[in-house]
């Protein structure tokens, strides 16, 4: 990651911003995302190191000093931290698997909140916990996709569309952060 950290700060000044930002989400932010949904509930230690090369990156694209507050780097370029972005995905993931059933592997995990009697969080769109005896199993998207899905706002999880879930899951991930 440092190599390409440094050859992008080397061709940095030749190009623009957009297609920096696109070289720079392209090669580094697609390797912080793969296999990102593993991250949840990995050690805090774990996440602060890919923070770290996330604020790099984000002021090799804004061309900042290091001494320059990466917050603000990744809010201009409306990017979330770590830890956020791996719970957008599974939100994401989520809500296809909700909505479309698809990944079917991904959707007989998940099973809507169907309370025995009739109570008002009945129609907020819940989803079950399964029970859990290992912390270990936190992990699991079965157990990890409802704790995310129910701490979202019922507006973000009554989206309609995919693109209106993304929009309103990220304003509010930008807000909460």
């Amino acid at each position: 990651m440092d190599i390409i950290k440094t050859a992008l700060r080397h061709i940095r000044p030749l190009l623009t911003l957009e297609s920096t930002k696109m070289a720079a989400l392209g090669i580094v932010a697609a390797r912080l995302d793969c296999c990102n949904s593993l991250l949840y509930g990995t050690s805090s230690d774990n996440l602060r190191k890919l923070q770290v090369t996330q604020n790099a990156l984000a002021r090799v694209v804004c061309q900042a000093a290091r001494t320059c507050s990466a917050t603000q780097l990744r809010r201009q370029l409306h990017w979330l931290p770590v830890k956020p972005r791996i719970n957008y995905k599974l939100a994401v993931l989520t809500y296809k698997a909700r909505q479309s059933g698809s990944p079917s592997y991904l959707a007989s995990l998940i099973s809507d909140c169907v309370p025995s009697r009739s109570l008002r969080s009945s129609e907020k769109l819940l989803l079950s916990r399964p029970y859990r005896s290992l912390v270990m199993a936190d992990k699991a998207f079965s157990v990890c996709a409802p704790m995310i899905w129910n701490d979202l706002s019922f507006n973000c999880r009554a989206a309609t569309t995919v693109n209106s879930f993304k929009r309103n899951l990220k304003r509010e991930l930008f807000y909460t952060t």
